[in-house]
């Protein structure tokens, strides 16, 4: 009877509020109120950052990108869809570099800072490089790709830059780390929808005024170097910065020899190099308006926003049912399912969709979601992978180069798609063989399954590093190092980390760590599944 009557004078209580403390209370707890509490813990410069990087120049910028750009390598430039697969995989390389911007965010400081003048690089080189596309209509195919070159790189080292931002205060707010990755995530999602949406109303200005349009995401990461809080740092002469060089390519060399990571580092090599791209024919054919399907700008933007909200399904579907579920099974699923979901394309292609009273449109979308949120689960379980792979003391440069494996064989799947392309002569105008193209890269996707046992069978919440206690050295016998060892379970020699006392001193000072170890090995955990 009292608890009845103390929940009635609860909600009395709750219903007698003024309606502006109602609303300050729901402020609290709404996405505002939750970025003002990120802001007051870190800065809200750091915030900024964020939104900045992920949300403007990955998110919206990035979707814009990838329908501008197929546009101008087909309307400017006029090339065949094999040479277009090429170009777009080139453009790719700044990603596959990115352990050198890692290492340079980490080492190489400039006027005492050491994230800062990135951004400001960063936004440099994306506005020069936009604005040459745009206001060049007869720019030879060299200088444009160097130009998307330079694009690219200004989109990835502010990615490596803000990543770096995201890592220093992860360490200082271990509690917050989830919420960091969630901010991350959640800004990239929302950005690739609108940007989607939106690319169809951008494009009537032409590819070229797309591409000047994406200047502006540049200018605001730009301005992310001039407002970013950062205490300056001690200047490095020569001699230090390469010796850091020296010690974090030995302990990335140590690291990738273990076969605990090397295998399941090959897997992911294979499994997106074996997953052949041939966007660009496809995206030939969708806008030919002889021989193709006659898709309009504004369609193809839609298409795009819908997949992205597959994605946006997967992501969801992963965190709430399948974080837990084992590598191998999840693997084996997910590149069963893209492979059949290749087949929709053929269906598409051979216009067997007609017969069965299904618009080309339809099928298009359905192909799309589909594929995004499959996709997106095969990524997402990648990506804990590589994770869980990360030795501590250079977690962001490893963790660059496991995303370089990443974008390696993303690169070579675009290329053999390329010359599959090429080899089955479809062009800008004849589509004959498409559907050949087509059955065999929905074939080939099935290899990966060959591969998996290089992948650790055991769950996501255990994952390869199992053995992680094994590669501490044995050197390494403080009490500290012994309890953080065990309580991470990733693959990485500690005795590295365990060195330095500046590590030891910001783990017991930020992290509590002889106190709340076990706090800490939850937060661990949700930062993996969260990544």
């Amino acid at each position: 009877m009292d608890s009845e009557n103390g929940a009635e004078s609860s909600a009395l209580t709750e219903g007698s509020l003024h309606p502006v403390h109602r609303l300050f209370k729901w402020t609290k707890w709404s996405p505002l109120g939750w970025l003002r509490m990120l802001a007051e813990k870190t800065d809200w410069s750091f915030i900024f950052a964020v939104l900045a990087a992920y949300g403007l120049s990955q998110g919206l910028g990035g979707s814009i990108w990838r329908v501008a750009s197929d546009y101008y390598w087909k309307d400017v430039q006029l090339v065949q869809p094999a040479s277009a697969q090429v170009y777009q995989g080139i453009t790719s390389i700044p990603w596959i570099i990115k352990p050198i911007w890692g290492m340079a965010t980490d080492v190489v400081s400039m006027a005492g800072y050491r994230r800062r003048p990135y951004f400001i690089l960063a936004g440099l080189i994306g506005l020069i490089s936009m604005l040459t596309l745009s206001l060049h209509s007869k720019l030879p195919i060299l200088l444009a790709l160097l130009a998307m070159l330079g694009g690219s790189a200004g989109t990835a080292i502010s990615d490596v830059t803000v990543d770096a931002c995201v890592a220093e205060n992860s360490i200082a707010h271990p509690l917050l780390v989830s919420d960091f990755q969630g901010l991350c995530m959640l800004s990239l999602s929302i950005g690739r929808l609108i940007g989607y949406s939106i690319s169809g109303q951008v494009h009537a200005i032409g590819s070229q005024g797309a591409l000047g349009i994406l200047s502006i995401p540049s200018v605001i990461v730009f301005s992310v170097g001039l407002m970013l809080k950062e205490s300056p740092s001690a200047s490095c002469n020569l001699n230090q910065i390469y010796q850091k060089f020296l010690d974090a390519n030995r302990t990335m060399w140590r690291t990738m020899k273990s076969p605990e990571v090397w295998r399941p580092s090959t897997y992911v090599y294979l499994s997106l190099a074996l997953s052949l791209n041939i966007q660009e024919g496809m995206f030939y054919w969708y806008t030919d308006s002889n021989k193709g399907l006659s898709f309009s700008e504004g369609l193809i933007g839609a298409i795009f926003a819908i997949g992205s909200v597959g994605s946006l399904l997967g992501v969801i579907l992963y965190q709430t049912s399948l974080k837990d579920y084992p590598f191998r099974d999840l693997l084996f699923w997910t590149q069963l399912l893209i492979s059949l979901s290749g087949m929709l394309d053929l269906v598409l292609v051979l216009r067997l969709n007609l017969k069965l009273a299904v618009p080309d449109y339809v099928l298009a979308v359905i192909d799309e979601v589909v594929f995004q949120m499959v996709n997106r689960l095969k990524l997402m379980a990648l990506l804990v992978l590589c994770t869980k792979l990360c030795p501590l003391g250079i977690e962001g440069t490893f963790f660059a180069l496991l995303m370089s494996i990443e974008n390696i064989g993303m690169l070579t799947s675009s290329w053999i798609g390329g010359l599959l392309l090429h080899v089955l002569r479809v062009t800008r105008t004849e589509f004959g063989n498409l559907w050949v193209a087509v059955l065999v890269r929905s074939l080939i996707r099935l290899l990966p399954l060959v591969f998996l046992h290089l992948v650790p069978g055991t769950g996501s919440e255990h994952g390869a590093a199992g053995r992680s206690v094994e590669m501490v050295d044995k050197s390494c016998n403080s009490q500290v190092c012994n309890k953080y060892s065990s309580s991470v379970e990733m693959a990485f020699p500690v005795d590295s980390f365990c060195s330095n006392t500046s590590n030891l001193d910001l783990i017991l000072e930020n992290q509590g760590i002889e106190d709340e170890i076990e706090v800490e090995d939850s937060e661990t955990v949700s930062l993996i599944l969260n990544g």
